[in-house]
């Protein structure tokens, strides 16, 4: 029986990299993500293994559910999952904050993620083994300014993937968290609501880690042995301290 992978937001950045990398272990892969020309361009960039791709957005609980729990029984044997689906919305003080942006950073990040996880757990415990990578945030360890409700989110995920841990230890299943520092992808885009000049002065003046870097770092851990987990992982490029030193040599 092929060991399988499923993947969330596999459409660009982190997602897209880890389902190719996974892949290149001889995972199949389930990868899910809202672009249906980006899932099918995916499908043929993987030719290593089979790919069963699925067009939903994680906010929406009753998609999410009517995917997961009606898989092809040859794509129901599955061993990892990534939940990578993320956002950010905005950079302001709480107090000139978008309600709007709040709900997607919750919806997306936080309840998302469960909604994802609660309908893949059941075929998890039915086996007694599996394991769960959970893509959290530095914003999930330091609070800075203006990040206020995306680093809740953050911290959010870091408490559930604690907690997951704790209630899924007599189930046999693993629990995972990594936490990248600057990850140079399409996220500041989306947070500066396309303003692409704005999101590249992110990145200027430093060597700021790639999508590569964190899919080769999970790799590495579902490749430890049975026993082994690498329960968390904070990932920083060389030039990266903390949530706000960066040293620029611009």
């Amino acid at each position: 029986m092929p060991k399988i992978a499923l993947v969330t937001g596999v459409t660009s950045g982190i997602g897209r990299a880890t389902a190719i990398a996974l892949a290149k272990y001889g995972y199949h892969i389930i990868g899910t993500g809202r672009r249906a020309d980006r899932l099918e361009t995916l499908k043929q960039e993987i030719t290593e293994v089979p790919v069963f791709t699925l067009q939903f957005d994680v906010r929406d609980k009753e998609a999410v559910q009517q995917a997961l729990t009606n898989l092809p029984e040859e794509w129901q044997n599955i061993e990892v999952l990534v939940n990578n689906a993320g956002n950010a919305h905005g950079l302001a003080p709480i107090h000139n904050g978008a309600v709007e942006d709040w709900d997607a950073m919750l919806d997306i990040n936080v309840k998302g993620l469960l909604y994802v996880t609660n309908a893949v757990l059941p075929l998890m415990q039915e086996r007694k083994k599996g394991h769960i990578i959970n893509i959290g945030s530095i914003a999930g360890k330091e609070v800075y300014a203006n990040g206020n409700v995306y680093c809740a989110s953050k911290f959010a995920v870091d408490a559930i993937s604690k907690a997951m841990r704790i209630d899924l230890i007599q189930e046999g299943i693993k629990v995972s968290e990594v936490n990248p520092g600057l990850v140079e992808t399409e996220f500041s885009e989306v947070r500066f609501k396309g303003d692409t000049e704005r999101a590249a002065t992110v990145y200027q003046g430093y060597e700021p880690l790639r999508a590569e870097d964190i899919a080769d770092l999970i790799a590495f851990i579902v490749s430890r042995p049975a026993h082994v987990n690498l329960a968390e992982v904070l990932v920083l490029p060389a030039a990266q301290a903390s949530a706000t030193i960066v040293h620029k040599q611009l």
